[in-house]
């Protein structure tokens, strides 16, 4: 699975190493993300979801429902894995 926020949609950029003598080479950035399992009380179920460090504060500073409901709108959220 490609690692990509279902919170915020973040994924991984490209950019530039640059050396001391500013060769350039490509490199990729990556995302913190990890699987992280949630109790959603509307649903009365647990969640298993792949979030970033943002993806968690946003979680966190909204809540469950609103942040799901705002990824699904933007599309972000393609499946939830109910446990």
């Amino acid at each position: 699975m490609s690692k990509v926020c279902q919170i915020t949609g973040k994924k991984a950029m490209t950019g530039n190493n640059v050396s001391h003598s500013k060769r350039r080479t490509k490199r990729k950035f990556k995302v913190n993300v990890f699987n992280r399992k949630f109790y959603w009380p509307e649903e009365d179920t647990w969640i298993r979801l792949t979030v970033s460090a943002s993806g968690l504060r946003t979680i966190n500073r909204i809540g469950l429902d609103a942040a799901i409901k705002k990824a699904a709108q933007k599309g972000y959220l393609t499946e939830i894995k109910a446990l």
